[in-house]
Parts: C-alpha cells; sequence; structure tokens
C-alpha cells in the first residue's frame, strides 16, 4: 500500500478495562482498522493519566490500577480515517478521539 506523504494520525484515548463485543475495545479497534484497509495502527499503555471524569489511573504504589490509559494511534488518508471513525463512534462510550497531520516520511513493509 502506498501513502501519501501528507497523512493523518488519529489518536483514540480509552480505558485498558473499556470492552466491546466481549473484547478489550483497543483490541477491537485495531482489528476493524486492518479489516478496514488503513495503513496502520499501535497500540500504547500508559502508565499514569485521567480524562473526564478526572480520576487518576496510576501503575504507582503496590497494585496496578485497573484501567490504564490506552491510546491507540492510526495513520492514513483524512477521509479514510474520517470514514472509519464513522464506523467504529459509537463503541467508545468514554474518552476522547483526535486527528492531526502528519508528516509520514517513511512507509515499508517487510519484503518477501
Amino acid at each position: 500500500m502506498q501513502l501519501m506523504e501528507e497523512g493523518y494520525l488519529l489518536r483514540i484515548f480509552i480505558g485498558e478495562s473499556d470492552k466491546h463485543e466481549g473484547k478489550p475495545l483497543y483490541e477491537w479497534i485495531v482489528l476493524k482498522a486492518r479489516e478496514y484497509g488503513l495503513a496502520g495502527a499501535t497500540v500504547l499503555r500508559g502508565i499514569m493519566g485521567f480524562g473526564p471524569s478526572s480520576k487518576i489511573s496510576t501503575v504507582k504504589i503496590l497494585r496496578l490500577s485497573e484501567d490504564l490509559p490506552v491510546v491507540i494511534e492510526i495513520v492514513d488518508t483524512r477521509d479514510r480515517l474520517e470514514g472509519f471513525l464513522e464506523k467504529i463512534n459509537g463503541c467508545i462510550t468514554e474518552g476522547m478521539v483526535t486527528i492531526e497531520k502528519a508528516q509520514v516520511v517513511i512507509y515499508r513493509g517487510r519484503q518477501g
């Protein structure tokens, strides 16, 4: 797949414990992004954060938080990301979604 130099970055901020169709929501979103044919997706697990509820989630002290922050980053064209977001929008019940310009410098897959 070719990706134009000017791409866009979709960021989805959710909680690690968020679920959809019995799966972690972040996993479900990445699988849907692959089905949709988007250029790529990565899930990042945060060690601390808060969202609209202002509840702090952290790995500090002697116990792990049950709902650490998770960020899903997906890169593609703006049109494709907006189309994908329309399909998954109803599944994100809490969190934040952003879209921003991203200059794609290298986009390569494995050979063979």
